[in-house]
């Protein structure tokens, strides 16, 4: 009904003149004082075939608009087959379009080929970064004081910052390797617990861990990335003395909850009311990162994105002053053997 209101409007004039040809017929014919069946009979003619021409061509363009809605969910490389255009108006439209149309594809190539270039390029760097990091490291083996486990800590860092580049690179690449498969939550955990485990010794930060015994459907690789995160953080932001300095254990926990919900919980400085519901956002430090200077606002967004395209749920709940628990529902569908 709003598309043939809408055509009435646009045909107006067209209408318009139909019922004023008709009046003319009536006004000749009856200046010549002809009988009322040739006066009538004409105007009636004329204004039933005027009437079907008006149906005929509201049908036509009915079924156009359809036509023209149903392009518009098209992307533009397939955007090909445009309703026939019968007046010059609309073949001038669609040439335009057409026109547009190479245009867009033509940037949206250039584009995604600055971008592949880009990836490539920040890949490799991360790559051969790698390289001497590892070199360091195995020095830094050779000898045992307090300058090297300091060193080691930063490199260890500087080695995380890489492994988040090569993560948000491959996010949003058509080569994003994700193998769902069954998974000993343990040997993820481990992993992680190990990477950490001098911060651990050297900042007094107690672990609290036991065997979660449980299996899940996920990718080892990146959940590997977000657990290590998390840890990241948690061991980052507990100190064994609180804003008000008074003393308390720097505690790290980590335990399994239900159904199939991974915690990790830490007694740190926590979380403020105000900036919990965005810290999985990008770029979104919050007063603790700005304090920090040194937060990049990217591994909690990393998370979710991860947790996102595993079909994980991953969720915050803190204390300010009293702690924060980062869960992950590992809930998901069973794999097809």
């Amino acid at each position: 009904m709003a598309f043939f209101a809408q055509y009435v409007r646009q045909r107006r004039k067209g209408i318009f003149v139909l019922f004023l040809f008709c009046l003319i017929f009536l006004l000749v014919f009856g200046l010549y004082h002809l009988p009322l069946e040739a006066v009538y009979y004409p105007a009636i003619l004329c204004g039933a075939v005027g009437s079907l021409l008006l149906v005929l061509d509201c049908r036509g363009a009915y079924r156009k608009h359809k036509r023209l809605v149903e392009m518009q969910e098209l992307t533009a490389e397939l955007m090909e087959d445009l309703p026939e255009a019968f007046l010059q108006e609309e073949k001038d439209y669609q040439q335009l379009i057409f026109g547009i149309r190479d245009e867009n594809i033509a940037l949206r190539e250039q584009m995604e080929k600055r971008f592949e270039d880009m990836v490539d390029y920040y890949t490799t760097w991360a790559h051969q970064i790698k390289t001497p990091i590892a070199s360091m490291r195995l020095t830094l083996q050779s000898e045992d004081s307090e300058l090297s486990r300091k060193v080691t800590t930063e490199l260890q860092r500087i080695e995380q910052y890489v492994d988040m580049v090569l993560c948000y690179l491959r996010l949003d690449s058509d080569s994003t390797d994700f193998v769902l498969c069954k998974v000993d939550l343990d040997g993820v955990v481990r992993q992680a617990v190990r990477k950490f485990a001098g911060q651990f010794v050297s900042l007094g930060i107690r672990l609290n861990y036991k065997p979660l015994e449980t299996t899940v459907v996920t990718d080892e690789k990146w959940l590997l990335f977000v657990v290590e995160q998390i840890l990241s953080n948690a061991i980052k932001y507990t100190r064994p003395l609180t804003r008000a300095g008074k003393n308390r254990e720097a505690v790290v926990t980590i335990e399994m909850e239900r159904p199939r919900t991974l915690c990790i919980r830490d007694t740190g400085i926590g979380i403020s009311p105000e900036d919990l519901p965005r810290i999985f956002e990008k770029g979104y430090t919050g007063y603790n990162g700005r304090s920090d200077k040194k937060a990049s606002g990217l591994g909690l967004y990393l998370c979710r994105r991860i947790c996102t395209n595993l079909g994980h749920k991953i969720s915050a709940e803190s204390v300010p002053d009293g702690g924060t628990a980062i869960r992950i529902n590992l809930e998901q569908r069973e794999v097809r053997e």
